[in-house]
C-alpha cells in the first residue's frame, strides 16, 4: 500500500512539473485566423423559396402531355447549387439548373414535364436537393385525368 502511495505521489509530481509551458504561448496566430475566416463562411447558407410549390393541371385527358414551372429566389446569403431532381415516377420529368450557381437574391425556374398517364385523381412528387439548410424540398403536381374514350375508368382516387 505503502509503495502505491509513493509511487502515485512520484507520478502526480511529473505530470504537474511537465505542464510548465503556458497554453497561450503555443497558439499559433496564423491558425486562429483561418478558423475565424471557416467560421465566419460557415454563417453563410443559402436558401430556397418557391413562389409556389403546388401546381393542379385540373382535369386532363389521358396521354395528354402537360408542362409547368417552379419558379424559385435563392433567399440566402450563400450561392445555391441545386445538385439533384427526382421525381416519384417515369411518368414525370423535372428539369433544373443542375450544379449552376444561383447567387443571393437570383430567380431561377425548375419545368416539370408529366406525359399524363394513370386515371383518376394523381398526384406527383419532385425532389429537389440543393445546398441548403434542409438538403431538400418536395414540389408536387397533380391532375384528375380523365381515360381515353374507350377506355376503363380507375374506381376512386389513385396515387401514382
Amino acid at each position: 500500500m505503502r509503495k502505491a502511495t509513493v509511487f502515485l505521489s512520484v507520478l502526480a509530481i511529473a505530470a504537474l512539473s511537465s505542464c510548465k509551458d503556458k497554453a497561450s504561448e503555443k497558439i499559433n496566430a496564423e491558425n486562429v485566423e483561418v478558423a475565424a475566416q471557416r467560421d465566419e463562411a460557415s454563417k453563410s447558407m443559402a436558401a430556397i423559396t418557391f413562389d409556389n410549390k403546388e401546381f393542379d393541371f385540373g382535369t386532363i385527358e389521358q396521354g395528354t402531355p402537360q408542362e409547368t414551372s417552379f419558379v424559385f429566389t435563392n433567399t440566402g446569403n450563400a450561392p445555391l447549387i441545386i445538385t439533384n431532381t427526382t421525381a416519384s415516377c417515369g411518368c414525370t420529368t423535372p428539369d433544373a439548373p443542375i450544379n449552376q450557381p444561383i447567387a443571393p437574391g437570383e430567380k431561377g425556374e425548375i419545368k416539370v414535364r408529366f406525359n399524363g398517364s394513370g386515371s383518376g385523381q394523381v398526384t406527383k412528387t419532385v425532389t429537389v436537393m440543393a445546398n441548403t439548410a434542409t438538403g431538400q424540398e418536395m414540389l408536387r403536381i397533380k391532375a384528375f385525368v380523365n381515360p381515353k374514350a374507350g377506355g376503363t375508368a380507375a374506381v376512386g382516387p389513385v396515387k401514382n
